[in-house]
């Protein structure tokens, strides 16, 4: 099959183009956001390939993956004709939740696809036919190693989502356990700070931290801890979104009070044995739920339909 797609979201990315198909992704000059082609940190295989806008309508397409509103109207546009389509929602809604009427509510032509059961309840989808297909990710191995007695985080753009990652929390932990941030635009925090690593260079850094903090208030479930969680790191999380239903009790230490997250922190920093259990047990779960091929087989019943 024959799937054009757009690089939006890049570890999503990263697990989808791992199927056993041709993956098409647009290039325009620049590489702005209508057409990024590959990605540099990513290590893509050859299937995924780039092929530049205007080219597109002389390419055999045989299903087009949408990720934001314009896509449809633009896929169309480039490639000359109408295509069967899906539509993946990557976001919580926003705005007057839990009325937040999707971009694609008032049809129901094209599935809308959530990548949490979360998002699926919280969405106002109309009469969208909808679908869940939770995240799955390439297995990195089990790389921790909790040398290091601190908290890691990923974050982009930590600044600008201060809130929605919670990165207005970050003070309150760094008091107990000092933290290293990973990520796009990370600079100037004052942590430890890794800036646009390719992901294998992330994935072995990260895991030498003792503990994987996962801040945010309001996503659909970061990807990174899914990751973190692959590589056998303990987790503390807010107890928000999908993240309760992804972390089990015996893999960290989920709440809504920052104090007992702090403390969860410091605990974990102090005890190496009892953090290398946790994240035995984080990894295990993310094997169970997260794992690349059911990912995979998950999209291809889908793709079929379509």
């Amino acid at each position: 099959m024959r799937i054009l797609l757009w690089h939006v979201h890049g570890s999503w990315t990263d697990a989808f183009v791992r199927g056993a198909h041709e993956y098409l992704l647009p290039l325009v000059p620049g590489r702005g956001p209508d057409g990024r082609g590959r990605a540099d940190t990513y290590d893509w295989p050859a299937a995924a390939r780039e092929v530049p806008w205007d080219r597109l309508r002389h390419e055999h397409v045989d299903v087009v993956v949408c990720q934001r509103p314009h896509e449809p109207g633009l896929a169309r546009e480039w490639l000359g004709r109408d295509v069967p389509a899906v539509y993946v929602e990557h976001n919580t809604p926003a705005g007057d939740v839990p009325r937040t009427r999707h971009p694609l509510a008032g049809q129901d032509a094209v599935t809308l696809v959530h990548v949490t059961h979360f998002n699926e309840l919280y969405w106002d989808n109309g009469r969208a036919p909808t679908r869940v297909i939770e995240h799955g990710v390439p297995d990195p191995g089990p790389l921790y190693t909790g040398e290091l007695p601190r908290a890691g985080v990923v974050v982009n753009e930590p600044v600008r989502r201060t809130r929605v990652a919670g990165t207005d929390l970050l003070p309150r932990f760094h008091e107990r356990v000092p933290l290293d941030v990973f990520g796009m635009k990370v600079e100037g925090l004052p942590y430890g700070t890794y800036e646009d690593l390719p992901q294998h260079v992330m994935h072995a850094e990260l895991a030498r931290r003792r503990v994987y903090l996962h801040p945010y208030r309001w996503t659909s479930l970061g990807l990174a801890l899914i990751e973190a969680m692959h590589l056998g790191m303990p987790i503390v999380a807010l107890a928000a979104t999908e993240a309760i239903e992804a972390v089990p009790p015996e893999a960290g230490v989920l709440s809504t009070r920052v104090h007992v997250l702090a403390d969860a922190l410091h605990a974990f920093a102090r005890d190496p044995e009892s953090a290398a259990q946790a994240g035995k047990a984080a990894r295990a779960a993310a094997l169970a739920r997260y794992g690349l091929g059911r990912f995979l087989a998950d999209w291809d019943r889908l793709l079929s339909e379509v």
